[in-house]
């Protein structure tokens, strides 16, 4: 029960973790780096400690921090579960393409685009306007019912084109 109340207390959660996070995550970068130099490690640590208490002084930063590892730990949730789900079901490794590699990369950098402007409070009223226009109208639950049904069948001849072309070579 002592362990919990420590825990959950405003000290550990408002001043020592976001300290711990961004005072550790900073000195790996410097150290890394070697902005300051070669084996200046006191240097790295002073710098990283008076950074880092710095941003638990402010507010909005470590608000921003912690939604954005509440994102960070919601996405390590959701890609576990596919990996796990994928072995599953392939009963073995993964082999993706370029494609797809390139694919994943552009989703990623969206997603995490739209997670910074989220976790920074940031509502833009032009993309709930474009939301609403284009999920909302009259017209969109048909045009989105035929949209993915077309892009299905471009997939199915897309793979049906290429598995024809890997048999004759």
């Amino acid at each position: 029960m002592a362990i919990q109340d420590l825990l959950n207390s405003t000290i550990v959660s408002q001043f020592m973790l976001p300290f711990a996070l961004i005072f550790f995550i900073l000195f790996a970068i410097l150290e890394k780096t070697k902005i300051l130099g070669d084996n200046k490690h006191t240097l790295n640590v002073w710098t990283a400690a008076v950074i880092a208490l710095i941003f638990v002084s402010a507010v909005f930063p470590k608000q921003v921090v912690g939604n954005l590892i509440l994102f960070l730990v919601i996405a390590l949730v959701v890609v576990f579960v596919t990996l796990i789900i994928w072995g599953f079901t392939t009963g073995g490794e993964a082999k993706i393409g370029d494609g797809v590699k390139k694919l994943s990369a552009y989703v990623i950098v969206i997603a995490v685009v739209i997670a910074v402007f989220w976790a920074a409070g940031l509502r833009l009223e032009f993309l709930n306007e474009l939301i609403d226009f284009l999920f909302y109208s009259n017209w969109s639950k048909e045009f989105w019912t035929n949209a993915v049904f077309v892009g299905f069948i471009a997939i199915a001849i897309a793979l049906t084109l290429k598995g024809s072309s890997d048999k004759k070579s």
